[in-house]
């Protein structure tokens, strides 16, 4: 017999290794002994009041055996002779994308303008230590995409887009975490994602797929507007019928590309803003309603918050506890910032963009002359101001938190996770007003929200401007380009995922459409 229980257990109960079936056993007045297992489906914790509840959902087991392997099957076959898919970009909608053509007995052909993990970690220090960005290898391109290096957060809304569970399982089948499985707010972290995206890698080769890095896509061969063949960085022609456009959020040369070609693109509304970064002891704190350090079993403290000004939404996005920030250009000339943490959330610091909404239609009048691509004009454009203010290196513009809101030009700063450096510079003047002054009055009423959340203690550091895709690039009900025959855009890039999980369930998705009357 199995049973579902909804367990509250207190911090001090959560201490105790039999909690669990010492609950069960008095909610379902059974004996102990008839206990053979307890499944642990859900994890979370609820710290609203000053009494902190681990709140869980079991699968408790009488008299019957905890099943060892998972319901969740991975049949890859060798594809190595079968018609092919050609996959552009190897992050999670890449990945995903050519792990179900596999599975649906179809040979995925993967093309990635950046280099495998291992030699990927060469262009980051580079970036952190030389101030130099190499433009095809970076935090946002090669092997596993921004998602290899940005943390592994796996949260999701998108539960209506596909098996969020299948997704979990199959990023478990590669070597994450099975927590992940139980957890409100699973994650793997950036140190565990490299080796997790490696063991992907070899799935797909391993059963006849091909993978060629440092392959970047210059143009498309298009006849009678139907996909033909794909150009190469090295002048190469491709042959190919079936195209999954997996980018990302950062290929603007893809966007510009289309654009050129007529092919029918779409602004589309998006987000920018600041990183903040705290003592990771102050959100303790708050969080958590402790003086002193937090308890052992209480993971660093996150935060969730929003507030509408002047009509448009401030928010927090991609909290990081126990994290550090990172360099996230993808050109020289620019700087941007995003955060991320490593699995056991650790570091001493933790940051999270606020960002605004930015509404394409309604904002950026002096951007029409873009047309399609004025949200990528504007997004560049604070990007360029971030890197002057920085001193023209990677550098960033930073400003004491209360300094920003209070309009001050900070006379020194904090230290920060950041590894290429902070400069001091006036964000309160600097940013758009349209970003700049809703952020002021945000972070007022985010002060409100946590208290002791607004402090000098914290500095705010510029730019957070890759949230999601500026652009869109239109599909029908078949996720194929309605102009262009074979062509099918995915994932952030298309602007149709925000996040690996979201991302690697549309490239399941268009995995299936495009295999069809292939």
């Amino acid at each position: 017999m199995i049973k579902e229980l909804q367990l509250r257990i207190s911090l001090k109960e959560e201490e105790r290794s039999d909690i669990l079936v010492q609950k069960a056993s008095h909610i379902l007045d059974i004996d102990k002994q008839d206990i053979t297992g307890i499944k642990v489906l859900r994890k979370s914790i609820d710290a609203r009041k000053p009494k902190i509840i681990f709140n869980y959902k079991v699968a408790v087991y009488i008299r019957e055996v905890l099943p060892k392997t998972s319901e969740y099957q991975f049949n890859y076959k060798n594809v190595s002779k079968a018609k092919s898919v050609h996959i552009i970009g190897f992050g999670p909608a890449g990945m995903y994308a050519a792990l179900r053509c596999i599975e649906l007995g179809f040979k995925p052909i993967v093309l990635e303008r950046g280099k495998n993990v291992k030699d990927r970690r060469r262009d980051l220090k580079a970036i952190n230590q030389d101030h130099f960005v190499n433009e095809d290898s970076n935090y946002c391109f090669g092997e596993g995409g921004a998602g290899t290096y940005s943390d592994g957060k796996l949260y999701t809304r998108s539960l209506k887009r596909g098996d969020v569970r299948r997704i979990f399982e199959n990023l478990v089948f590669h070597g994450a975490t099975d927590q992940i499985l139980v957890d409100a707010h699973p994650h793997i972290g950036t140190n565990k994602l490299p080796q997790v995206v490696q063991n992907i890698r070899e799935t797909i080769l391993n059963n006849g797929g091909e993978i060629h890095f440092e392959t970047r896509v210059t143009d498309f061969i298009i006849k009678n507007n139907k996909i033909q063949a794909i150009q190469l960085n090295n002048n190469n022609e491709m042959p190919a019928n079936r195209v999954i456009l997996a980018t990302g959020h950062s290929a603007r040369d893809i966007y510009y590309l289309l654009h050129k070609k007529e092919i029918a693109l779409e602004a589309k509304s998006f987000a920018m803003g600041v990183r903040v970064e705290h003592p990771q002891h102050i959100i303790d704190s708050i969080q958590y309603h402790c003086s002193d350090e937090r308890h052992e079993l209480l993971p660093a403290a996150s935060y969730s918050l929003v507030q509408q000004v002047n009509e448009r939404g401030v928010y927090s996005f991609c909290m990081c506890p126990g994290g550090f920030i990172v360099p996230a250009a993808t050109a020289n000339g620019e700087v941007v910032v995003n955060g991320m943490s490593p699995s056991k959330r650790n570091n001493l610091y933790a940051n999270s963009g606020i960002v605004v909404e930015i509404d394409v239609h309604r904002d950026l009048p002096k951007y029409e002359q873009f047309g399609a691509l004025k949200g990528l004009e504007y997004q560049k454009n604070l990007e360029r101001m971030a890197f002057t203010a920085g001193g023209r290196s990677q550098a960033a513009p930073a400003q004491r938190l209360t300094d920003f809101v209070e309009g001050r030009l900070s006379a020194n700063l904090n230290p920060s996770s950041y590894q290429p450096g902070l400069n001091s510079a006036p964000l309160h003047s600097l940013l758009p007003k349209l970003i700049g002054s809703r952020l002021r009055k945000g972070f007022e009423a985010f002060g409100q929200k946590m208290k002791g959340y607004y402090t000098s203690e914290a500095n705010i550091i510029g730019v957070e401007s890759r949230t999601s895709s500026p652009v869109c690039i239109p599909r029908n009900e078949n996720l194929e380009h309605p102009q262009i025959e074979g062509l099918f855009p995915c994932g952030e890039g298309g602007g149709y995922a925000g996040g690996i999980v979201s991302a690697a369930m549309d490239g399941e998705r268009c995995a299936e459409s495009a295999i069809k009357n292939l």
